[in-house]
């Protein structure tokens, strides 16, 4: 098996539903974000010849999909009253609106399956909340 491992990072806000300390307030992380991706075999042909995919390609796809969530309010759908979207809404504020409680483990899950759907042959995601935890998934 061959693979390459990239990162990327990103500064988002936000608050776990449902949970009881001082995750339920409002707060923010450096999210940090390490992908690996294998394959069995090399390339065979063109600028892909013997690697399992240009490190160009690789970590710009990385980056762009990472950078969706940059210097956001990640929310999880229905977890705020709608009148409070609104007002955050009307200050400016940028809210990423996600179908999932918005914990490391769901983040990587999230970002495994973005950039499977572009292409990429993922065999995990790690999303660090600080420099001493952090959330993995790796598809099945």
């Amino acid at each position: 098996m061959y693979g390459l491992t990239t990162e990327a990072s990103f500064d988002a806000a936000h608050f776990l539903t449902d949970y009881y300390g001082k995750c339920e307030n409002l707060h923010g992380h450096r999210w940090r974000v390490v992908v690996t991706i294998e394959q069995g075999e090399l390339g065979s042909a063109g600028t892909g010849k013997d690697m399992v995919l240009d490190f160009g390609v690789f970590k710009k796809t990385v980056r762009e999909t990472v950078a969706e969530l940059d210097h956001m309010f990640l929310v999880e759908e229905g977890s705020l009253k709608p009148a409070t979207v609104s007002c955050l809404k009307e200050e400016g504020f940028t809210l990423k609106m996600l179908p999932f409680r918005t914990t490391a483990e769901n983040l990587a899950r999230y970002l495994c399956e973005r950039l499977a759907d572009a292409g990429l042959p993922v065999a995990e995601v790690e999303v660090d909340e600080t420099p001493n935890n952090r959330a993995f998934y790796r598809p099945e």
